[in-house]
């Protein structure tokens, strides 16, 4: 091929880089702190990254529950760092950064407020793909110039995309109707990791000859296939991937971007990053692990989950599910729950496993399990299936509907509207309730969508009670001390031995 051949047929792959937000959220159990982010921030920040997802998702949670910092500065002290690099944050739609659909005031006001605090582009997504969710959002992150990035749950009820559900004309249709929302970027979010490179290759190349925005490609390194998923996917002709600096990369995380560049050089995608670069960046991140080490998933040798190829539950239903199953002493039943989930999942809807549905599945499954089907419903079941999480892939299975809204408190007939319009606005009532503990809006936001340990920050925040030694930062020289202690131990085991 000739330079001019060659030039005209150029399409870089962009990156969106993921380190700051979904890969420690996804190896290290959201624990990283703004203070080991800031010293490679202003590195990170002339990389070359499409964006850089810093702030959303758990990390909201996290932050002020466990690390006792204010969720709202992240993004804020980040921005002085990082000038020239776009910033994403998730964000859950209506259920914004929490786990229920908040009332349509407080969506307002926190997306109003996360522009404030410097978030460029949202990556909007719904549990339940149900885009009436978004409505609101959509109108403030429209109102403040900023990117929508539409985004859609990727699920699966058969091995590869099909069935009668999640198959092809669905995934076409969602995109369809998000770009007519006015979407900037529609993302392929697959939260599993379970997006199998045929599949992903075929749902591109279609969506290419309908779709005119660009398309992202958001995938989880859980199965071992997401690599494989990137390769074909850009072959289709995906614009942008997410991933993250390896350190943080891989097992449940994203893929790594160190290989990816390389494997991309001198070819029509090359992204154009320097590798040496992202090294010296990976390099940081390996001095400060350590302090991160004890989140670390070390129970398995393997470093992928093939069981997911199977079950299609993703690494943090898993983990919570184990946690339950220990917790009521069962653990030996997890086969069974492994088999109950599907089975509770159809009969509540077909709902996509992300949060919040696949808590909301996988406690339902595991009490079904445990005492009995249905002998006992969480509310959020209650709240599913009455429709305040919004409309459901499938419908709800009738007889397991009059079951679940039996005596139920808002009523026995489910509602088929938006669910946010069945909600009393909030803030006022948060406002009277937080008082002056809440001397900010930020403050106010923070109570509103978390109210007991949101208050508890607060009081943290402003010397109400001491932070406990849980949430202080653990330093790299007490990861060394412990490091001597063990290895000393060690020794004096072998000379034991010997």
């Amino acid at each position: 091929m000739n330079d001019a051949a060659h030039t005209a047929t150029q399409k870089p792959l962009k990156i969106q880089d993921m380190t700051f937000r979904d890969g420690h959220q996804s190896n290290l159990a959201t624990r990283m702190r703004t203070e080991d982010m800031l010293p490679i921030a202003e590195e990170m920040d002339e990389v070359g990254f499409w964006s850089m997802e810093v702030w959303g998702g758990a990390t909201f949670d996290t932050m002020h529950r466990f690390l006792a910092e204010d969720p709202w500065e992240r993004p804020r002290v980040l921005k002085r760092y990082l000038k020239k690099t776009p910033f994403s944050m998730l964000l859950r739609g209506q259920n914004l950064v929490g786990y229920r659909n908040y009332a349509d005031d407080v969506v307002r006001a926190f997306v109003d407020k996360a522009c404030e605090v410097g978030i460029d582009i949202f990556m909007v997504f719904d549990a339940l793909n149900d885009f009436r969710n978004f409505q609101t959002a959509v109108e403030r992150i429209k109102a403040n110039k900023k990117h929508f990035s539409g985004n859609i749950c990727y699920s699966l009820t058969e091995r590869h995309m099909g069935g009668e559900v999640f198959n092809l004309d669905y995934y076409i249709a969602k995109c369809k109707e998000l770009q007519a929302m006015g979407a900037d970027t529609i993302r392929i979010k697959d939260m599993a990791g379970i997006v199998a490179p045929y599949d992903i290759h075929t749902l591109i190349s279609e969506l290419k000859k309908v779709i005119t925005v660009p398309i992202h490609l958001h995938t989880h390194y859980t199965s071992g296939m997401a690599s494989m998923t990137y390769l074909k996917a850009i072959e289709a002709g995906v614009d942008i991937v997410d991933t993250c600096l390896a350190p943080f990369a891989m097992r449940t995380a994203m893929p790594a971007i160190e290989p990816l560049v390389v494997t991309l050089q001198d070819t029509p995608y090359d992204t154009g990053l320097d590798l040496g670069q992202l090294l010296t960046l990976g390099e940081h991140l390996e001095k400060v692990a350590p302090k991160y080490r004890d989140h670390l998933a070390t129970n398995r040798m393997a470093v992928i989950d093939t069981g997911v190829l199977a079950h299609q539950v993703p690494g943090g239903m898993i983990s919570n599910l184990v946690s339950q199953l220990k917790e009521a002493n069962a653990l030996d039943r997890l086969p069974e729950v492994h088999a109950e989930i599907p089975r509770t999942r159809k009969e509540l809807g077909t709902p996509p496993l992300v949060t919040p549905t696949s808590q909301i599945v996988g406690v339902q499954a595991v009490l079904n399990v445990l005492m009995g089907r249905y002998k006992m419903i969480t509310t959020q079941v209650k709240d599913l299936v009455y429709g305040l999480y919004g409309k459901t892939p499938t419908p709800v299975d009738p007889e397991i509907q009059k079951i679940v809204l039996k005596g139920y408190k808002r009523g026995e007939t489910p509602i088929t509207g938006r669910a946010a319009d069945f909600l009393e606005p909030e803030l006022e009532a948060a406002k009277q309730k937080i008082g002056d503990l809440a001397k900010t809006e930020e403050d106010l936001l923070t109570y509103a969508l978390y109210p007991t340990t949101g208050e508890q920050f607060l009081k943290w925040k402003y010397g109400v009670e001491e932070k406990p030694d849980h949430v202080k930062p653990k330093t790299l020289e007490e990861v060394h001390r412990e490091d001597e202690m063990i290895s000393k131990a060690r020794n004096e085991a072998r000379v034991g031995r010997g």
